[in-house]
């Protein structure tokens, strides 16, 4: 039997929550480096992981994750932006897709190098 607070109280189906509002449902979206700058992970590990502050195209500022090794990218580069959460980094949401726009491929990559921005 259901309690008076139970049967008063309607049942609500919750939205799903949005987890890369910047990208407004898109898979990709193209922006321009303000600030290049590193940052050091959570606890247990320790590098510096090169991460860019991007002014989107919707205007919205976001901070994304450098992937692999060395970049090309400065001050008003244009990059594209994929959502994917860099588990060790607080509050980076997002990746900038190497080998599009200014940010090139990574050099002397042997794996994955379509992840890369490299071809074969």
């Amino acid at each position: 039997m259901i309690t008076i607070n139970q049967a008063t109280k309607s049942r609500v189906i919750k939205k799903a929550k949005i987890k890369r509002k910047a990208l407004q449902a898109c898979p990709q979206k193209k922006g321009v480096c303000i600030r290049i700058f590193e940052m050091t992970p959570r606890k247990p590990n320790s590098a510096r992981r090169k991460v860019v502050r991007v002014r989107l195209s919707t205007r919205r500022f976001i901070t994304a994750h450098i992937p692999g090794e060395g970049h090309p990218l400065q001050e008003h580069s244009v990059v594209l932006i994929h959502g994917g959460r860099s588990k060790d980094l607080p509050g980076v949401k997002y990746r900038v897709i190497r080998g599009k726009f200014d940010s090139g491929a990574v050099k002397g990559r042997s794996t994955t190098l379509s992840y890369y921005g490299k071809s074969k």
